[in-house]
């Protein structure tokens, strides 16, 4: 798996601003690409901060000159498909000297570098324009390595073209099995590959810069990182335009776009038609708009493209998670709109009446973000929004129908305001310290439950999954470490770790904006008992087997990230729970037949296999009817588990001879199923906890 363009781990299209149009941006001469006076006073302002304030303390010297060096080269061609061993050969002069060249400002030498890259580009694009005036022949059995990024450089200019070969092979016949004409797919790749080109010819000085320090940046761990003048200024457009826009996280994988995840309340996730997993393979504007390929395309391009002003049209080509590159692709059309707070604010539901539950009904409140109105509470608003205030309404609410417990779901939720994580534990605990913060310095500063007050105290239990990042981690490990309640699902994120925003103009006289900003890990976040929440994330009381706790994510993915550590333990007191040994026993016994849970175990398996494959068949009958027999078999499955749920199966034929409804109608029953299937086993658990207790106290 392709890792180096994961180190921002995501980004976010929350924001609306114009769209960008490559058209209209003109190519940068060769002779422009030189570092600037700017530059280099933002290289030294950078140093001086990183060094003064940054949490992890790097010397830089040679071992870090090597490893920014190596980040570089990743940031340029990480899928190393444009330079040659002998291009690194050469470049490995400077491998030991960037520290010196940073500490000077020379940057001459990432320059040059980058230079050589865009020639490599115009070098590999015209001999793929030249290879698709060629036929191929898919009756030979060979096979392409799509996943280059921990793949020997290639040795010379010769195995590169090879390469190069077999990637065009593979482009177009993936674009065959989907049904492409033999003219259209021409037409297509010849512009997904002068699209690279021209993109290439289109970066400023200011790219080349950001990429280079960066790369530096990331020799610190996956959180720093350096905004250009042109990408602050977008930032603070997206700040003030508020949450508007479809509503997905997306990474860079393997030359694809990965939706990372959907937000609540947004287009994507509203539609039901766009996933986790999903591929982005092109991008239209308004209902008519011709789509582009963006195959290859930067992420920082993709956005470009795919946000835009609220009420605007803008149509997706997606492939599926679990399909091989080339795989079956839909369209999917969203408008972009504002994601308001009512969309992602705290809602209940109430679980009764399941098999093993018996007249115990359990109150379920999802919370979606950590949410706050600063803007309100600054005016001195009384009723302003916060997940603390709508979460202790929810709870009075449940706790006035009767319920017997209490589940806080916090899947995929990926954090939000502290002060809302801290005030959050205070419903359920008296008082108390909720979370450790420790400097660059080395000083620690304890967040307290600000409110004596405890709202609940009846049996509680939290809900997590792999997407559970930051504020949700700081309240379920609050809430495990005070044993206040049971925390079930998927160890969570594990981003630990504090960032700021550095405006580096406000270090020289008359900066303005012409330096940019540097988002800066400043501190680090430790749980009440003295563990990190940073790489680890909070590991379960019970774990649902879904095959993910061995499984690489998150922080744990993130190459260079900061690792777990441990602080001294606040001063708390956690409650006398018992053991729960007992319950997750009962736990695994009830879901060891379930059909629901078997089948989430085996499609995420499924999942696994796939991205962990480095290679595609260029035999068109193989690949056929590999992907004809995965189909089938994922199918099977899915419907076994539809029909176990009363659910109508998919209809015969692959999952694209389905409209778009249907397609859609489809997805989001299945979603539906699995929301359920997991929210209703951890009612189980918390049933069984209710159960234990209640049997205790009659026993006692």
């Amino acid at each position: 798996m392709n890792r180096t363009t994961m180190f921002a781990a995501a980004f976010a299209l929350l924001f609306s601003t114009s769209i960008s149009v490559w058209a209209t941006v003109t190519e940068v001469p060769v002779d422009a690409l030189e570092p600037t006076r700017e530059q280099r006073q933002a290289t030294l302002i950078i140093i001086r901060v990183i060094d003064k304030y940054h949490y992890k303390h790097l010397k830089l010297d040679d071992d870090a000159s090597a490893a920014i060096f190596e980040r570089y080269l990743e940031a340029l061609d990480p899928n190393r498909s444009f330079f040659t061993a002998r291009d690194i050969e050469r470049f490995s002069v400077h491998r030991t000297r960037l520290d010196n060249a940073l500490l000077q400002a020379q940057l001459t030498p990432a320059f040059e570098i980058f230079r050589v890259y865009r020639q490599r580009v115009d070098e590999r694009i015209a001999y793929a324009l030249d290879l698709l005036e060629r036929k191929f022949d898919f009756s030979i059995d060979e096979e392409y390595q799509f996943d280059r990024s921990k793949a020997p450089w290639a040795i010379d200019r010769v195995a590169l073209d090879e390469l190069w070969r077999l990637r065009v092979k593979n482009d177009t016949l993936a674009l065959r099995l989907n049904g492409k004409p033999e003219k259209e797919i021409k037409e297509t790749l010849q512009k997904r590959y002068e699209g690279v080109r021209r993109r290439t010819r289109q970066l400023t000085s200011n790219d080349v810069f950001q990429t280079f320090i960066n790369a530096y940046t990331l020799s610190l761990e996956p959180h720093t990182s350096y905004m250009s003048p042109r990408v602050s200024e977008n930032f603070d457009i997206s700040m003030r335009l508020s949450l508007e826009g479809i509503g997905a996280v997306l990474r860079s994988e393997n030359e694809y776009t990965e939706v990372l995840r959907t937000v609540p309340g947004g287009p994507a996730a509203q539609s039901g038609k766009v996933q986790a997993g999903d591929r982005i393979i092109g991008v239209g504007q308004g209902d008519e708009g011709e789509i582009q390929d963006v195959v290859g395309w930067r992420l920082q391009d993709v956005v470009d493209q795919i946000r835009g002003p609220k009420g605007t049209v803008v149509r997706l080509r997606l492939q599926s998670d679990g399909a091989a590159p080339g795989g079956a692709e839909r369209e999917v059309v969203l408008t972009r709109n504002e994601i308001k707070l009512e969309d992602q604010a705290a809602k209940k539901s109430i679980v009764e009446g399941l098999d093993g539950l018996g007249l115990t009904r359990i109150g379920v409140i999802n919370v979606p973000a950590f949410y706050r109105d600063f803007r309100g509470h600054s005016d001195g608003e009384e009723d302003f929004r916060s997940t603390t205030r709508d979460v202790r309404q929810l709870l009075k609410e449940l706790q006035d129908e009767g319920v017997d417990g209490i589940v806080i779901d916090l899947r995929d939720n990926g954090g939000g305001s502290l002060v809302e994580a801290t005030e959050l534990t205070g419903l359920f605990i008296p008082s108390g310290p909720v979370v450790q913060v420790r400097d660059a310095s080395g000083a620690v500063e304890i967040e307290k439950d600000p409110d004596p007050e405890t709202v609940y105290a009846g049996p509680l239990a939290v809900l997590v999954n792999r997407n559970s990042a930051s504020a949700s981690e700081i309240f379920a490990g609050a809430i495990q470490d005070y044993r206040r309640g049971i925390i079930i699902g998927e160890p969570t994120f594990g981003k630990g770790t504090v960032q700021t925003l550095v405006d580096l103009g406000r270090f020289v006289r008359d900066g303005g904006d012409k330096l940019g900003r540097l988002r800066l890990t400043m501190a680090q976040f430790f749980r009440v008992d003295g563990g990190s929440t940073q790489f680890r994330g909070v590991v379960p009381d019970i774990i649902y087997p879904l095959g993910s706790v061995t499984e690489k994510y998150g922080e744990r993915e993130l190459e260079n990230a900061l690792p777990w550590a441990q602080i001294k333990a606040a001063n708390y007191q956690p409650r006398d729970a018992g053991s729960i040994a007992h319950y997750r026993e009962k736990h695994e016994q009830r879901i060891k037949n379930d059909v629901g849970f078997q089948y989430l175990t085996e499609e995420n398996a499924y999942l696994r296999t796939i991205r962990e494959r480095q290679t595609v068949t260029l035999l068109e009958e193989k690949r056929k009817i590999e992907w004809e027999a995965r189909e089938t078999k994922r199918k099977q499955d899915k419907n076994r588990f539809r029909v176990a749920l009363g659910l109508p199966p998919i209809p015969e034929g692959a999952p694209n001879d389905l409209d778009e409804d249907e397609d859609a109608m489809e997805r989001e029953d299945d979603a539906d199923s699995i929301d359920k299937i997991l929210v209703n086993e951890a009612a189980r658990i918390l049933s069984d906890y209710i159960g234990g207790q209640r049997h205790a106290v009659m026993v006692n």
